[in-house]
C-alpha cells in the first residue's frame, strides 16, 4: 500500500514533468493580482515550492518546519523585488530559464538528503538562494503597470498554499513511512531531479 502510494507521487511528478513544460509560467493577463495568483503554477516554480514544504516537515525540527517557508517567502519577495527593478532599468535575464530548471535539480538532491545532518543554517540558506532566483524570475515578468504590489501578494498566497501542500505531504509521507522514510525521499529526490535534468534538456 505505502509503495503504491509512493508510485503515484512519483507518476504524478513524471507526468506533470512533461506535460507542463510547454507552459512554463502562467499568468500574463491583464489583472495584476490574477497574474501573481498564476505565475507560481508553472511547472518548475509549483515543483520547488512543493518540495520546500517537503523538505520542511522532512529535515527540520517538527517545531522550527515552519522557518522554510518562511525564509523561502521573504527571500522571494525579495528577489521578485530587484527582478522588477531589472526588467524596468535594465536588460533581461537570459539564463533564467537553466536556472529555473536548475532548481528543481537541486531541490531533488535536497529533498533524497533531507534526512542526512545538516545544520539548519545552511540548509535553510540554500533554501534562500533558490527563493531569490525565483523572485527574480518573478520580477523580470512583473507587469509594465504600477501594480506589482498587488501582482507580489498574488504570487505570495500561491506560494503559500504550495508550501501547505508540500508540508501536508510531508506529514502524510512520515506517518506512512516512518523508519523507511529514506527511501520514500531518495525515490521522489531521484523523480524531482530526473524532471530538473529533462527541463534544462529542453532549454
Amino acid at each position: 500500500m505505502k509503495n503504491a502510494r509512493l508510485r503515484g507521487i512519483a507518476a504524478a511528478l513524471i507526468l506533470a514533468g512533461f506535460a507542463g513544460t510547454a507552459a512554463a509560467h502562467p499568468g500574463h493577463g491583464t489583472d495584476t493580482l490574477l497574474q501573481g495568483l498564476a505565475h507560481p503554477l508553472g511547472l518548475d516554480h509549483l515543483l520547488v515550492m512543493l518540495a520546500v514544504g517537503l523538505w520542511s516537515v522532512l529535515a527540520l525540527p517538527a517545531a522550527r518546519a515552519w522557518q522554510g517557508p518562511a525564509t523561502f517567502m521573504v527571500a522571494l519577495g525579495v528577489g521578485a523585488w530587484a527582478g522588477a527593478m531589472s526588467g524596468a532599468f535594465g536588460p533581461g535575464l537570459p539564463w533564467m530559464d537553466s536556472a529555473m530548471a536548475a532548481s528543481v535539480l537541486f531541490l531533488g538532491v535536497m529533498l533524497a538528503l533531507a534526512r542526512r545532518p545538516l545544520p539548519q543554517a545552511v540548509g535553510l540558506g540554500l533554501v534562500a538562494g533558490v527563493a531569490v532566483l525565483h523572485g527574480l524570475a518573478h520580477g523580470a515578468e512583473a507587469p509594465a503597470s504600477s501594480g506589482f504590489a498587488s501582482y507580489a501578494a498574488g504570487f505570495l498566497v500561491t506560494t503559500a498554499a504550495l508550501h501547505f501542500g508540500g508540508v501536508v505531504a510531508g506529514l502524510n509521507l512520515k506517518r506512512l513511512y516512518g523508519h523507511h522514510l529514506g527511501r520514500a525521499l531518495n525515490a521522489l529526490g531521484l523523480v524531482l531531479g530526473g524532471t530538473g535534468v529533462y527541463l534544462l534538456s529542453q532549454i
